[in-house]
């Protein structure tokens, strides 16, 4: 099986989230993708086969699957664009239908997310993350109220009052599984607004067995949609550097429309990995 590495929202030629591809006519049976997925060893793999005028993609960590990944949809979309041409493909996902669009020429990918949704995070929830990561409510941006959202998965949206208090997020990985599987969350989404158009995030996987994702859009799908519910002076996108305090900057771009609950447009560069 040929399997693309593909590091999607890279800056330039480096940085980005590595996610591997597998395009094929059939997919491999659950056990196979889950074991191809952890030979890859990327936070994700996804797995697209035809499907009507479409593609049916399935995600999967080196843990578990999950119903949808922005860094794996981006390098998909670019290896598509590689292997049919420039266009916009539309997925069917487990629990949704999307689409992404990939160019060759620079190689990039723009997908359209999920709908989104977001409410207020549940103050016990809040307590036992502040705990796990050493930061008291002190250090909470109160302009960016703790929220679950949703852009295709569920992420805990936490902001930070400085990048110096982003940049010393550290947590124990099996304390953090525990939990975030206990509360159903594929990331934990830590932020700081440098500007109200510019942000930093962090994204802890413990709930993939990954300590970090250097890239992750699928959350900023869900921060898109969540800065919109909260009448955030956005101005219609936002830009989020992702992965710097990793080595591995990354750059996402967020396109956010004025309806409620309505898709958010995540694109960005990827470049292709040495197999």
């Amino acid at each position: 099986m040929d399997i693309l590495k593909i590091a999607a929202f890279s800056d330039g030629d480096t940085g980005g989230n590595p996610a591997g591809v597998l395009i094929a006519d059939a997919h491999p049976s659950e056990a196979e993708m889950r074991q191809i997925a952890a030979e890859v060893g990327f936070s994700e793999t996804a797995f697209a086969a035809p499907a009507g005028s479409g593609w049916r993609v399935r995600y999967f960590s080196p843990e578990s699957e999950v119903p949808f990944c922005g860094h794996a949809t981006i390098a998909l979309g670019a290896a598509l664009a590689l292997q049919q041409g420039d266009g916009v493909f539309p997925l069917s996902l487990n629990a949704a239908e999307i689409t992404v669009e990939g160019q060759r020429s620079p190689l990039s990918a723009a997908l359209q997310s999920p709908p989104t949704r977001s409410a207020a995070a549940p103050p016990q929830l809040v307590a036992d993350v502040l705990n796990l990561f050493g930061y008291s409510e002190a250090d909470l941006d109160p302009k960016l109220p703790p929220a679950l959202a949703h852009g295709g998965a569920d992420h805990l949206v936490l902001g930070l009052t400085t990048r110096a208090a982003l940049s010393a997020m550290r947590y124990d990985l099996a304390v953090g599984r525990d939990l975030m599987n206990r509360e159903g969350l594929v990331t934990i989404c830590w932020v700081y607004a440098e500007t109200p158009q510019r942000f930093h995030t962090r994204n802890p996987f413990a709930s993939g067995g990954v300590y970090e994702d250097p890239a992750t859009g699928a959350a900023t799908a869900a921060l898109a949609g969540y800065l919109r519910d909260i009448g955030w002076p956005h101005g219609g996108a936002i830009e989020v550097t992702q992965g710097e305090d990793m080595g591995m900057r990354s750059r996402l771009q967020a396109e956010i429309s004025p309806t409620p609950g309505s898709s958010i447009r995540v694109s960005g560069t990827a470049r292709l990995m040495e197999s």
